[in-house]
């Protein structure tokens, strides 16, 4: 019981460490990277970023939901993905964590940074004052928050 209590807390610091490192590094290179764009290519960095948490969500929320007898069935018949189905089903807690948490709070939080770098741009080349990007920052807030409100809705 202790030694799974241990594993426990160690998965705790290995995610939390996970996100903090992965965090940093994609913020970085994407602060740098966007800084130098212009606005059109900086929007599809964007799509792309929302489009990869979306996706992990996705994976998560499949992941906890799935029926580890279906996949065995699909296995028997050597169909192609079964294999590996079965083993992300057997580790769902972990895949979920992975998937929903750490790469989907990344990319909420990169979505964010670029939305907020796309904003200014927008703002300093059209010469909008700044009670407008007081507004995109709660448009942005909301739509985080519903997203993930969504995610956990249908996940019961």
């Amino acid at each position: 019981m202790q030694k799974k209590e241990e594993s426990k807390s160690h998965w705790v610091i290995q995610s939390f460490c996970l996100t903090f490192i992965l965090s940093l590094i994609m913020s970085y290179i994407t602060t740098n990277g966007i800084s130098n764009l212009s606005i059109i290519p900086a929007i599809l960095i964007l799509i792309v970023v929302i489009f990869i948490g979306i996706i992990t969500d996705i994976i998560g929320v499949a992941v906890t939901v799935a029926d580890e007898a279906e996949f065995h069935a699909k296995a028997s018949k050597k169909i192609k993905g079964s294999k590996t189905s079965i083993k992300l089903i057997r580790n769902a807690s972990i895949v979920a964590n992975i998937c929903a948490d750490v790469i989907g709070d990344v990319c909420g939080v990169l979505s964010g940074a670029i939305s907020a770098m796309i904003t200014a741009k927008l703002t300093r080349r059209l010469g909008v004052t700044s009670r407008y990007t007081i507004f995109d920052k709660c448009i942005s807030s909301f739509n985080d928050c519903r997203r993930k409100s969504n995610r956990k809705k249908y996940s019961k």
